[in-house]
């Protein structure tokens, strides 16, 4: 029993040991349950018997002994069942490989899935308007989008931040940079159907025109480490030209496919952009420089701090620039004067000219190259995974014709998923030496060993099945219920080879003592099995736990039955078992039990 629950506390260790966002997110899982089962260890091998014998003081043997408790007719026919296995243990060796190969190949129909959407209430608007706008058109673009909300039935709370994304209240979110051109609405709705029915209503009004000058988004949280968009890929590269123009290549490709809704670059659309070019003859001629030139433009124009006035405990900045509007337009620079070294006023249009040049707003590096990020939302009921897999495959002619010193890369919930599985794929050689030490001390067998971590995939044979029955993705924590489902099968196999050894000690021929101690053992397993399958369901209803529920409840049930099955058929080839007619003729030690009980 410590064996067992030693293999499935270090079964879950990647996930309490992997350096990655998804580790810190779910990381602790390993901790609950395995200081939970070291103590239901505890408390099985302590408390339990103490338990057994204040409630069951008058214990009688059993008359007949063995023969009698496992000769009742069910026994028989699990007997006889077991039998059969391992005479036809080939063919059952054969049945389970291909049951598992077809398992494996069937992974292809389950959805795949990172981390699930949040049940949370809160539905998330997004007003974008075009890089380069004022704080003041975001806000009344802001303000009309605020009010459309406030009027519609499942708005709570309508909080704006403008200019800025919202507090980061939740963990999976991560506040935007400043941005005047940005502002972020979090909308709090009853519940989780009022969301997607608002979510779905803000969307349609967007595209009826609600702000036909901004571009709204409306999302919600996700569990999971944060991505701000749930599809996307990073163009990189040294010209910021070329980058641009295959990340168009990549933007169209994208609209193309049938299961993204909008798509978009985190630089936006080329804005223009007025260049002063200063004539330095007439400069010198004045007795000014560049930077003489360039602060004073900065003065008129943007402002520069001339003192500081104490505000209670804080100091704010006064600065000095010049008034009006006449700043904001490009028209009227020719408009402002200079002064000169000896106090002349100089026009702006007497020593340069203006330039209006198309430019790039923002311009974002990864690594040291040019990357523009292509992003997207996806369509309702559909997996960003499933949807990024094929966005790759139409992107697969742009990525072949790439010219030398530029790449594209994936972004988004399929490289956090990435990152995850890596994380977890780098504790997995320690898992394994970890698991291998705990089982090689309790068998004392190098074949018995490795025969052991052979019965660890068993479990998918019932997972698949059972995730595409209950339309379940298969996703990060469906990977960590896995994760545990390989060490509670392994945990039934040492249960299993320690009451074969236990027989044999007691004088049981090789194979009587196989087929009795999977029927002495099957009781304890299968009400083992159905315990932790009933405390499964209430976590199929968990938007966060429910993939792994399933996970479990399909991996126990399918490996259990598996594990009685296939054991003892395995067990009989790795050593050389034959069917043996003779009954078996040991008494078995654990004879002193009331009529009805059951064996554990």
């Amino acid at each position: 029993m410590l064996a067992g629950t030693l293999v499935t506390v270090i079964g879950l260790m990647p996930v309490g040991f992997a350096k990655s966002g998804a580790g810190e997110y779910a990381g602790n899982i390993f901790w609950v349950v395995g200081f939970a089962l070291l103590t239901s260890w505890v408390v099985a091998v302590v408390f339990t018997p103490y338990l057994g014998v204040r409630l069951l003081p008058d214990i009688q043997p059993v008359e007949g002994g063995h023969a009698a408790i496992y000769d009742t007719p069910r026994y028989r026919r699990l007997r006889s069942i077991i039998g059969w296995a391992v005479a036809r243990k080939k063919m059952v060796m054969l049945g389970t490989g291909a049951a598992l190969v077809v398992a494996i190949f069937s992974m292809g129909l389950v959805k795949q899935q990172f981390f699930p959407i949040s049940d949370r209430p809160e539905v998330f608007v997004e007003v974008q308007m075009p890089e380069g706008t004022g704080i003041e058109a975001t806000s009344a673009a802001t303000a009309k989008v605020e009010a459309w909300l406030r009027r519609q039935p499942e708005a709570k709370i309508v909080t704006s931040y403008i200019g800025q994304g919202a507090p980061r209240f939740y963990l999976a979110i991560s506040p935007e940079l400043p941005d005047p051109s940005f502002a972020k609405i979090v909308v709090l709705t009853p519940d989780e159907k009022a969301r997607e029915a608002l979510k779905r209503r803000v969307r349609q009004a967007a595209a009826d025109g609600l702000a036909p000058e901004a571009r709204i988004r409306a999302t919600q949280i996700v569990f999971g480490p944060y991505s701000p968009f749930p599809v996307a890929f990073r163009v990189m590269g040294p010209e910021q030209a070329k980058v641009r123009a295959i990340a168009e290549q990549v933007r169209a490709a994208m609209l193309k496919n049938g299961g993204m809704r909008q798509v978009n670059t985190d630089w936006g659309e080329r804005v223009p952009a007025v260049h002063f070019v200063l004539d330095q003859d007439r400069l010198r001629a004045i007795g000014l420089s560049s930077q003489d030139a360039s602060q004073q433009l900065q003065f008129l124009l943007t402002g520069v701090p001339v003192t500081q006035v104490r505000e209670d405990i804080r100091s704010v900045e006064v600065v000095a620039r010049s008034a009006g509007t006449d700043r904001f337009d490009p028209a009227k620079l020719s408009n402002f004067t200079l002064t000169g070294a000896s106090g002349q006023r100089v026009p702006l249009d007497q020593i340069g000219r203006a330039e209006v040049t198309m430019e790039d707003p923002i311009l974002r590096r990864r690594d040291r190259y040019t990357t523009i990020t292509v992003r997207g939302d996806i369509g309702e009921g559909l997996q960003p995974p499933d949807v990024a897999l094929a966005v790759i495959k139409e992107i697969d002619s742009i990525v072949k014709a790439l010219p030398p010193g530029y790449k594209i890369e994936t972004a988004a919930a399929l490289e956090e998923a990435g990152k995850a599985n890596v994380a977890l794929a780098a504790v997995f050689p320690i898992m394994i030496v970890l698991m291998m030490v705990v089982i090689i001390f309790q068998v004392r067998s190098l074949s018995a060993m490795a025969m052991v971590l052979l019965t660890a995939p068993l479990a998918l044979v019932g997972v698949v099945p059972t995730l595409i029955l209950f339309h379940q993705p298969f996703g990060f924590n469906a990977i960590l219920g896995l994760i545990g489902l390989a060490g509670i099968i392994m945990r039934n196999t040492l249960i299993l080879v320690g009451q074969i050894h236990q027989n044999e000690k007691d004088g049981l021929a090789p194979y009587h003592a196989v087929v009795e101690a999977t029927v002495q053992r099957s009781r304890p397993v299968i009400l083992t099995a159905l315990a932790a399958v009933l405390a499964f369901i209430p976590l199929t209803f968990s938007v966060f736990w429910g993939s792994l529920a399933f996970t479990l409840i399909g991996g126990t049930i399918g490996g259990t039955a598996l594990t009685l099955i296939f054991l003892p058929a395995l067990y009989a080839i790795w050593f050389r078992i034959r069917p043996d007619d003779r009954a078996p003729t040991a008494p078995h030690p654990q004879s002193r039990v009331p009529t009805g009980t059951a064996v554990a």
